[in-house]
């Protein structure tokens, strides 16, 4: 079976103003259509001659990926992050990322689809965390070992089909997941109050990744959904630390930051797209939360962006 290939499943971004930034879709290797794929970084490096994954791209599916071995880098929507060994590396779809130097590392990663894990609050967990952070020593062996776990049933799924199971692979996967989380490896509470909380924060975040481009209210959603704004908020800070609000405008602005940045709209089309009624809004909301204006803002970013 050839591996999954990062660089031949990808395409440029170049309508709608786009321009760095490329769309990389889950499509997977023949026989392995599972919604999940065991790599390597020595196979990212080894089909990726052209070293596109030094290029800004931007997923549809997660990638989760494992430091086993030696240094490197990695930037993810504007934060640079520094790989070493215990390393994990999260990237969920539609962050803007690319491997800044990956040349010489170790370890797996894992490519799957949204909704491939058994528990959707396993995909929104830890949600707010960074995209990298590093496990303790007593816990890397273990997540290895979950990922080598991982890695063998797919295999054995793709060599003999008859083995195959979605559903041992996604509980396999759920155990790296909790594995290799930040901070603990405790699952997240199934209580009938906290599974009720990340339930309704699970409906809430997904309303927000569809709407967000025309509701700024957080009214809207609880009225689309069906609950109060109180609702909302409290299960929001029960998942993330935050408020319905500030989880709200930070994905606002967040997308804002994507626009700015990669592609070649002035400020009036990147507040339209985002559902602002005009440049002004947009500006004063966008100042509010970084303390720059859009332009000044986009003019603090490197050059080679």
């Amino acid at each position: 079976m050839k591996p999954f290939s990062l660089v031949k499943r990808d395409r440029p971004l170049v309508e709608n103003g786009h321009l760095a930034v490329r769309q990389l879709r889950y499509l997977p290797a023949v026989g392995a259509h599972y919604g999940v794929e065991v790599l390597s970084f020595a196979a990212l490096r080894e089909t990726d001659t052209e070293r596109r994954r030094t290029r800004l791209q931007r997923p549809d599916f997660h990638v989760l990926a494992l430091v086993t071995r030696g240094s490197g880098a990695h930037e993810a929507d504007f934060q640079p992050y520094q790989l070493h060994e215990g390393s994990v590396v999260w990237i969920r779809p539609g962050v803007v990322h690319r491997w800044s130097d990956v040349d010489g590392l170790d370890g797996p990663l894992i490519l799957f689809q949204p909704c491939f894990l058994p528990d959707p609050g396993l995909e929104t967990m830890d949600v707010t965390a960074p995209a990298c952070w590093r496990l303790p020593s007593q816990a890397l062996p273990l997540a290895v070992l979950a990922a080598e776990h991982l890695d063998r049933e797919h295999r054995a799924a793709v060599q003999s089909p008859r083995l195959a199971s979605s559903a041992l692979l996604s509980h396999l996967l759920a155990a790296l997941v909790l594995r290799a989380r930040p901070g603990t490896s405790t699952p997240p509470s199934r209580g009938a109050t906290g599974s009720g909380q990340l339930e309704i924060f699970h409906a809430y975040r997904t309303a927000v990744e569809e709407h967000f481009t025309h509701w700024h209210r957080v009214a809207d959603y609880a009225q689309a959904l069906g609950y109060d704004v109180r609702t909302l908020t409290r299960a929001t800070r029960t998942a993330t630390g935050t408020g319905a609000k500030a989880f709200l405008d930070q994905r606002i602005l967040l997308e804002a930051k994507r626009l700015l940045a990669h592609t070649d709209l002035p400020v009036g089309s990147c507040a339209h797209r985002l559902g602002f009624r005009d440049t002004g809004n947009f500006t004063t909301f966008f100042r509010r939360q970084t303390g720059l204006a859009p332009t000044s803002w986009t003019a603090t970013l490197r050059p080679d962006r």
